[in-house]
């Protein structure tokens, strides 16, 4: 078992987001990508070099997704793809649009292809929130509804079962998946966060199968086994409210950690004036390669 004992993640970029999400490793640019989803901004940076670039969104987008030349971005009402060398943006499809407070958060690619994204009402009204799924030719399904607020999600290396957050409920739900057709059957409850511990948000899996998990109100971001429900380690941040994670770099072991500003009085911005900012931790494991969409037939 791999430990990361008394790891400490570094600063990568003072971004100072109200709300970072959205980490994500760039296997074709070579960069670290994320968004602060209420400034309404699209960062991104080269690790080593640190050359950084932004964009400015007219929308709240929270999830970043490589295609070849182009970007999936989950946004307030949908799903858009965003060219970065023009900055383009085509709208795609609707998600809970006609809701004009709900908006997108979380999602992630499957085996198969196929695109799941959660939407939530901005206030966290409970269970107002679903977990889509995008097929090919841009068809959804509704996989999980009455959800509150969706957050990270992810695979089993042996694509059984799917990982899946509700940040409220602090828990990290186990579904048997069935790749072949994206069906889901609830199974049970792989964790449970203690309440001391900040609530979880967005996730990434590692090669050995463990859950990373970013604790929104525990200045961390803490590994899971999902097969006993144990604590194995943690990565310290120095900020209360760490949202997400990814692993990136060419050997994908580095962490890629956001957090975020928004609630914390002025005083708790002051004890700790790196929330918002944008982190990385040297693991000692790796983390699993991420799926590439396939939402339209060749």
């Amino acid at each position: 078992m791999h430990k990361n004992s008394s790891v400490i993640a570094s600063l990568l970029y003072p971004s100072q987001c109200i709300l970072g999400e959205g980490p994500m490793w760039h296997t074709k640019r070579k960069t670290c990508f994320w968004v602060d989803i209420e400034g309404q901004r699209l960062f991104e940076i080269h690790p080593h070099t640190k050359e950084l670039k932004t964009w400015d969104i007219p929308h709240r987008l929270s999830l970043i997704i490589e295609e070849e030349d182009s970007l999936l971005l989950g946004v307030q009402g949908g799903l858009v793809r965003f060219f970065p060398g023009t900055s383009e943006i085509n709208w795609l499809l609707d998600l809970d649009r006609e809701k004009i407070n709900h908006r997108c958060n979380d999602g992630s690619v499957d085996s198969r292809g196929r695109l799941w994204i959660g939407t939530m009402e901005r206030k966290f009204k409970r269970g107002a929130g679903t977990l889509y799924c995008i097929d090919n030719g841009l068809v959804k399904q509704s996989r999980v509804k009455n959800v509150t607020i969706s957050n990270g999600m992810g695979w089993s290396s042996d694509d059984k079962h799917f990982y899946y957050i509700d940040t409220p409920e602090r828990t990290v739900a186990c579904y048997q998946f069935e790749p072949a057709s994206g069906d889901l059957k609830f199974e049970r409850i792989a964790v449970t966060i203690p309440e001391a511990m900040g609530s979880p948000d967005g996730m990434a899996i590692d090669a050995e199968g463990m859950l990373w998990i970013a604790h929104w109100g525990g200045f961390g971001v803490y590994r899971w086994n999902p097969e006993t429900g144990k604590l194995l380690d943690k990565v310290d941040v120095p900020a209360p409210q760490v949202s997400s994670c990814a692993f990136f770099g060419e050997d994908l072991d580095h962490l890629l950690i956001t957090t975020a500003r928004e609630t914390l009085s002025k005083s708790d911005l002051k004890k700790y004036p790196h929330s918002g900012d944008t982190f990385v931790a040297k693991m000692a494991v790796r983390g699993m390669a991420k799926n590439r969409p396939r939402l339209w037939s060749n």
